[in-house]
């Protein structure tokens, strides 16, 4: 017997942005009759667009998952995770290639997917169930088990369209795990839910996980990937990076993109100071000394300033930076002179100055950064703008291997008795 529940082979797809359908009923036919004999239904190249119109959210996919796997879907926004989640939910069909499933599907794509608005929830549980495969007498064993964890008992008899959406995703989410599909598909709807239904949710699809079925994650929240999950995808711009062990598909997605992880600064125009020394650089690395642009919370991050010495007898350096949200509010900051710390010029050029942060504590989200530096408490260096960022996503910050997010802009431990 086989052992794989899924297997993607070539798999392309491709959007035409403000086109509504094919455009005529014999290029319908043409592509139905293509994919209808296993070809692809056009000989156009990938990557090439007959117009500006073409986008292709996927390229070029190859992958095979196994009964029992969870696998972590990770990437930014347009990777293409959703739209690959879609195509093995069946909701669109593949441009180029094919997909291979073995076993019942159940998917939750996005809020109160496959519920009829009119419908009660009672009514909706049926049909739902229905649509995945269950016999009337199989959703009757599990009614009364799903009704309880939606928690929505109080208006399991009202219409859904008076549901609010934390509703909505609770009664869908209980449906579909419930129901026992071989293969469970998850986008990620479950940020909707209130912090305890999450980790409710989370350990709804542990135990799914448990019995031998197959679960695909959609998620940000790297926390509750790396808990849930054994194995990882990272696609980046539709084509697939890393297909591996969860950690190590994490670690590639925050190394991704190093195309633009060092700032140059000594260009910047809009500064003030003596310029005895100056920012030249900065940028960030993790606790194996490599450069990256995001950072987990609770995680080690070092900031690394690279500062040119154009004064050789500049001593008493002092270097400080602080961290701003998106409004340009400051969140925190630091100087080394708060610590005692001062540095001196050497005798070459240039002089890097590194900070460890031990325990990251934002939340996620995006930090800027900008930065000060003070010779003999003169001010030596102030550039006016913003000297990187700093993209953060949630990580197990308590080391608990919790995965509940935090609403906070930043996070804190205690010493409890």
């Amino acid at each position: 017997m086989s052992t794989i529940a899924i297997q993607v082979n070539n798999l392309h797809k491709k959007y035409e942005l403000g086109v509504i359908n094919s455009g005529t009923l014999s290029r319908d036919l043409n592509k139905w009759w293509a994919r209808y004999r296993g070809k692809e239904e056009s000989t156009q190249k990938i990557g090439e667009s007959a117009s500006r119109s073409e986008y292709w959210a996927l390229r070029n996919l190859d992958f095979t998952i196994n009964k029992g796997d969870s696998v972590g879907i990770i990437g930014r926004n347009g990777a293409g995770k959703s739209t690959l989640l879609k195509i093995l939910s069946r909701v669109t069909s593949p441009t180029i290639g094919n997909i291979k499933l073995r076993g019942r599907v159940a998917s939750l794509l996005e809020v109160g997917t496959g519920f009829h608005p009119d419908l009660t929830g009672r009514e909706n549980i049926f049909m739902n169930g229905a649509i995945l495969g269950m016999s009337r007498q199989e959703i009757f064993e599990k009614l009364d088990e799903i009704i309880d964890f939606s928690g929505v008992e109080q208006h399991i008899d009202t219409p859904v369209k008076r549901y609010s959406s934390g509703m909505y995703v609770r009664l869908a989410f209980a449906v579909a795990a419930h129901l026992e599909p071989e293969i469970m598909i998850v986008d990620e709807v479950l940020a909707v839910g209130d912090a305890e239904f999450q980790k409710r949710c989370l350990g709804k699809m542990e135990n799914v996980a448990s019995d031998g079925r197959t679960i695909l994650f959609v998620s940000h929240n790297m926390a509750a990937v790396k808990s849930l999950c054994t194995t990882g995808i990272y696609l980046s711009k539709g084509n697939l990076i890393e297909h591996g062990p969860v950690q190590q598909c994490i670690s590639r997605y925050l190394l991704n993109d190093q195309s633009n992880v060092e700032s140059d600064l000594e260009k910047i125009e809009n500064r003030s100071g003596n310029g005895k020394v100056i920012f030249s650089s900065f940028h960030i690395e993790n606790t194996k000394g490599e450069k990256v642009l995001n950072v987990l919370t609770g995680d080690a991050v070092c900031l690394v300033f690279k500062l040119k010495v154009q004064d050789p007898t500049a001593k008493k350096i002092d270097l400080g930076f602080s961290l701003h949200d998106s409004h340009d509010d400051m969140e925190a900051y630091l100087y080394s002179s708060f610590q005692a710390k001062y540095f001196q010029a050497n005798e070459s050029d240039y002089l890097a100055v590194k900070c460890t942060l031990n325990s990251f504590p934002f939340s996620k989200g995006k930090l800027f950064v900008r930065s000060r530096v003070l010779v003999n408490g003169i001010e030596a260096d102030w550039p006016k703008e913003a000297i990187g960022t700093i993209d953060i996503e949630f990580g197990d910050f308590y080391e608990t291997g919790a995965t509940t997010e935090n609403m906070a802009p930043f996070l804190i431990k205690g010493d409890w008795e």
